[in-house]
């Protein structure tokens, strides 16, 4: 399981994450796009939603992480969040795949942390080479206003509790 070493009050660290932003060429799925850079300079001043999940297109974070940030995207931008960005150690392409797959269009950023390298840093990595995966992105969630944190929490096992959707509305 992993330990979180950042807290509520603290400025979250400098961070560059691959990413495809969303254009209206990718919809047809037969292009890849072109990864970009995105810097968390870039948030300064801004309500982030952040959640992150261990791998693009796995079971729980495909079926129930992922989609009810989406299907409540309306409540978090009325909760005035300027960015909701989901992040995994998948490399930029498969997080972009997924993006299109699930219907995110530019309402979430994908973001790629590869060997979960931002995210371990925040003592927010977990090994699953048993598994064949490697090392990943823990399943976490953080509210960052103006890149301070305002809440971080990671679940304690299995499945999607204070990660979720409705928990991080709630702590909105």
């Amino acid at each position: 399981m992993a330990s979180l070493k950042i807290s509520v009050g603290d400025t979250i660290p400098k961070g560059d994450f691959g990413t495809i932003p969303f254009t209206e060429e990718l919809a047809d799925h037969s292009v890849c796009g072109i990864p970009t850079t995105l810097s968390t300079d870039s948030w300064k001043g801004k309500k982030v939603v952040l959640f992150s999940v261990p791998g693009a297109f796995t079971p729980t974070c495909h079926i129930n992480h992922l989609p009810p940030y989406l299907a409540k995207y309306n409540e978090f931008k009325a909760k005035n969040v300027d960015v909701i960005a989901v992040i995994a150690a998948n490399d930029p392409f498969v997080m972009s795949g997924w993006g299109r797959v699930e219907g995110l269009t530019d309402k979430i950023i994908t973001l790629s942390d590869p060997n979960a390298a931002w995210s371990g840093s925040l003592g927010l990595s977990i090994d699953l080479s048993e598994r064949g995966f490697g090392v990943r992105t823990a399943r976490y969630a953080m509210i960052i206003d103006d890149l301070v944190v305002k809440y971080a929490e990671v679940e304690p096992g299995p499945g999607v509790t204070v990660s979720s959707a409705d928990a991080v509305l709630a702590n909105l």
